[in-house]
């Protein structure tokens, strides 16, 4: 990846959303802060011992048999990520702040960057049930914004969309493989998809929230960005049996897979584990997002001479769904399977989204039952056809004389 100067993009009068929160040129409140959560105390850490109930749903532990993330770099565009955590003390690169200040990326005053990194790469302790999905991927934070107080907006270090932007073009142009996005906004700005188109050309796949219809004020189904943006794999939420919540999720063309965004264990600030959306909370695309960036690294690290583009389509075309050869705007392709998409072999044939690098096969010929029916020259037919005459003018000659005979003794005389 090339280190160029990347270009900032549009003035931050944008509406944004982080984790589902939506503002109007102010700042942003992650899912972090606004959603139900529980075991989550810096006065009195505590490791949550529980596995990940996603585990399950995705097949993550088989996964690892054939990758864990390692060599693969995720960028985590957000608050920073905090290497305090006990989880995130290994695997975390120095990364950078685009918002000011000389405090480096490796804390985090907010806790939604930390969170999205834990889940994605969290390295697994003695206690804890929480580890990553790629727990061997290396975290490469970009702080776009510090917090989301009246105070850090009027100090401008709130979130606003070219740091945004900034934040998918500085991780492409640094080193990233996979670029988690766990924000969206309804406003379609040409600085982020240029950001987007710089991160594919550079071999990075952008992985951003389809966003949450609970906590936003704009609940129409419009597309959200950058999850809409070729090249971006958009992403929604699932409960932990894998359904779909009208109440949570947007329904729509961007949405391309989803994940499981409820009873997420996470990292917590510096101190211990937490639980997002806990019990029958609503799931959040933050979390789901962040699970699928974490299978996208798998998948990078299994087939790293594929591009970008070839990684989405293994994680839409694998991804489980009722039908093989459909999607839908609620759940997209479906829910991501990191063995499936990781041992896919890809020949253009397979139901569902157009192979990126194979044309669609040819439609089979209808089946034949096997037997030549066209027709056979027939070597005695001429013989056959001057019989056949023969005959027929045999039997027109003998009913002649049987009629010349008839009308003979019809003109004989009879007795009296």
């Amino acid at each position: 990846m090339s280190a160029s100067r990347f270009r900032r993009g549009l003035a931050a009068a944008a509406a944004l959303t982080l984790g589902g929160t939506l503002l109007i040129a102010a700042p942003v409140t992650p899912v972090y802060a606004t959603s139900t959560s529980e075991n989550c105390s810096t006065d009195s850490p505590a490791l949550v011992a529980a596995s990940p109930p996603a585990f399950d749903a995705l097949g993550v532990r088989e996964a690892w048999e054939l990758a864990t993330g390692a060599g693969v770099v995720v960028a985590v565009v957000d608050s920073g990520v905090n290497v305090a955590n006990v989880h995130l003390r290994e695997g975390v690169l120095p990364g950078v702040n685009l918002v000011r200040g000389t405090d480096p990326a490796t804390t985090d005053a907010e806790g939604h960057g930390t969170v999205a990194a834990s889940i994605i790469a969290a390295r697994g302790v003695e206690g804890s049930g929480l580890v990553g999905v790629a727990p061997e991927a290396e975290v490469l934070p970009v702080r776009v914004y510090y917090a989301s107080s009246d105070e850090a907006q009027e100090q401008g270090v709130s979130l606003t969309a070219d740091r945004i932007a900034a934040g998918i073009r500085w991780a492409a142009e640094n080193g990233a493989d996979v670029i988690n996005v766990s924000l969206s906004t309804t406003e379609n700005i040409p600085a982020m998809e240029e950001a987007v188109a710089v991160a594919t050309a550079n071999g990075a796949l952008v992985v951003a929230s389809a966003g949450n219809r609970d906590t936003s004020t704009v609940a129409e189904d419009v597309p959200r960005y950058p999850a809409a943006y070729p090249g971006v794999l958009g992403v929604s939420a699932v409960d932990v049996n894998g359904a779909w919540v009208a109440g949570a999720s947007f329904a729509g063309e961007w949405v391309d897979v989803v994940a499981t965004g409820q009873q997420v264990p996470s990292a917590f600030h510096w101190a211990g584990d937490c639980v997002q959306a806990p019990g029958d909370a609503l799931p959040s695309s933050s979390w789901a997002t962040a699970y699928t960036a974490g299978t996208a690294a798998l998948v990078a690290q299994a087939h790293p001479d594929e591009t970008p583009a070839q990684w989405a389509h293994r994680l839409m075309v694998t991804a489980s769904r009722p039908q093989p050869a459909d999607r839908d705007d609620q759940i997209g392709w479906g829910l991501v399977q990191p063995v499936a998409a990781i041992e896919f072999i890809d020949d253009g044939s397979a139901p569902g989204p157009p192979s990126p690098i194979h044309p669609a096969p040819e439609p089979a010929p209808a089946p034949t039952s096997g037997i030549d029916l066209s027709p056979i020259e027939d070597p005695m037919a001429p013989t056959r056809q001057i019989a056949l005459w023969w005959l027929i003018g045999g039997v027109a000659f003998g009913a002649l004389v049987v009629l010349i005979a008839r009308l003979g003794t019809a003109r004989r005389p009879g007795r009296r």
